[in-house]
């Protein structure tokens, strides 16, 4: 099937009331010089535990880079928080002066001012610690965080979390949208694990949340930023021993074939909750492959669970045995595609047909070439999800995301990377698009998802929180105008209720 869509103006950038707030270029904030007497001021309160940078300072430099360049904003200073006591501070100095601000934990926001701005940039690059009790089975960890450093830490301790896949994704933006794992189809989202958050109250009071307060423990699953700002968040720990995995990679599009009906019999008669596959169809640099990563948690899989994915042609093959630890370290990460720029969309389906596949399948060839006229190292890439159909049942208790636990919701990730800043319109308007045909697609074959409810780590900036909360919306609304009636949260960028 061909298509031929002309790509549409800059006008795409639909930012709207109640929609997501961008605290950067695309929001009519202030010149960043217009905020350095908050600087200023912040510097004077704060204690020496915490800090203030200017550029060129190499910390202002680091606390305001993003794993994409496009998420990344020149702010009038940086901030890093030592502690909780301080970062109340700082926001109670916010709030009061209307300054805006960004909160960075590990900066891997592919939304253009979700978590930079030209205000205050708050980096919680000192909340870096981790604590493991063993007789809670539970795990303190620090909101500025990597995976890549939790899972170094639990090494040898026997016990694991529900958390990111891949390396260079931060703890903190992750939980606080949900958490799709590598165990979700046998644990559920990295929200249903959590044991308490440790929060940041707008007024600069310090709580943790735990499942007695109700309402915030309600907003803080899933509800992001909108409440304030967490510093450690405490999750339960399972058991962990040996695993299996890798991962393929297969030029060209040549067995896509193959690949979909691996996916649909994986999905249609794999019920060991343990097993996962991620199937990725890229294009980079106009180079079309097929990557496939693959998770059993144990030493050894059932026979025949991997088989069909194992039996496809690659180029290249890493699976066995082998730590949790070093299967995520030899995961193809998104390091590759560090510094450059990039946008994440998603869409929801019910499951993956031969259809549907064979729909993105010609996206992927599609904006793959469409891209490459435009930028030359443009690649496009999109994420196949076939999670167990029961991943929203492991907790009985309302979160914000998702508002209806009664089916499951795979998440597709779509995602767009390119170099050119004078592309960034183009890329936004091109992604929506292919975001918009996999979605009909899925429709067209029959599934439910004209409304389903979009993942806000992967949902495009300007994405209507209606649609990532639902019916949840109103009582989002309700919780934040209470703690916090001045609407301090709100000068920070992100999905705002």
């Amino acid at each position: 099937m061909v298509r031929v869509i002309p790509l549409l103006s800059a006008a795409f950038l639909f930012i709207a009331s109640g929609e997501a707030v961008l605290a950067d270029s695309q929001h009519p904030f202030r010149d960043s010089s217009d905020f350095l007497d908050t600087c200023k001021l912040i510097n004077n309160s704060i204690s020496t535990a915490s800090a203030v940078y200017y550029p060129p300072s190499p910390s202002y430099t680091a606390d305001n880079k993003h794993w994409a360049v496009s998420s990344s904003a020149l702010s009038a200073c940086s901030v890093e928080p030592g502690n909780p006591e301080d970062l109340g501070v700082i926001l109670r100095i916010l709030g009061d002066t209307r300054t805006p601000f960004a909160v960075k934990g590990g900066g891997h926001a592919t939304n253009p001012g979700f978590s930079s701005t030209p205000g205050v940039q708050i980096a919680m690059r000192l909340f870096d610690k981790i604590t493991v009790n063993q007789t809670t089975s539970t795990v303190e960890i620090g909101a500025g965080l990597l995976w890549d450093d939790v899972y170094r830490a639990l090494d040898g301790t026997g016990l694991n979390v529900v958390g990111g896949r891949v390396s260079g994704v931060g703890v903190a933006g992750f939980i606080l949208g949900g958490g799709y794992s590598w165990k979700t189809s046998q644990f559920g989202l990295t929200i249903d694990t959590m044991d308490s958050y440790h929060l940041v109250l707008p007024d600069g009071t310090v709580q943790i949340v735990t499942p007695a307060n109700e309402d915030l423990w309600f907003g803080l699953r899933g509800g992001f930023n909108n409440f304030g700002i967490v510093t450690k968040f405490v999750l339960k720990a399972h058991p962990q021993g040996d695993v299996w995995g890798g991962f393929t990679i297969t030029p060209g599009l040549h067995y896509a074939d193959k690949v979909n009906a691996a996916i649909v019999k994986f999905q249609q008669e794999v019920t060991d909750k343990k097993a996962m596959v991620l199937p990725t169809y890229n294009t980079v640099s106009d180079k079309p492959s097929v990557e496939l990563l693959f998770f059993y948690d144990g030493p050894e899989p059932p026979a025949g669970i991997f088989d069909d994915f194992l039996a496809i042609p690659e180029l290249q093959i890493i699976v066995g045995p082998t730590s949790f630890l070093e299967f995520f370290s030899i995961l193809p990460s998104s390091d590759p595609f560090a510094g450059k720029r990039a946008y994440f969309s998603n869409v929801p389906v019910l499951e993956y047909t031969s259809t549907l596949l064979d729909a993105i399948v010609n996206e992927t060839r599609f904006w793959g070439d469409k891209l490459a006229e435009l930028d030359s190292h443009a690649a496009v890439s999109y994420d196949i999800e076939p999670f167990d159909s029961g991943l929203f049942s492991h907790s009985n208790t309302p979160s914000a995301y998702p508002p209806d636990r009664s089916r499951a919701l795979l998440p597709t990730n779509l995602y767009f990377a390119w170099t050119s800043p004078t592309r960034d319109a183009d890329v936004a308007v091109a992604l929506q698009q292919s975001t918009n045909a996999v979605r009909a697609a899925a429709i067209a074959d029959g599934q439910d998802v004209a409304n389903a409810a979009l993942y806000g780590n992967y949902a495009l900036f300007g994405t209507p929180v209606e649609s990532l909360y639902g019916a949840n919306l109103q009582r989002l609304r309700d919780i934040r105008s209470r703690v916090d009636p001045k609407g301090v949260m709100g000068l920070a960028g992100g999905f705002k209720v």
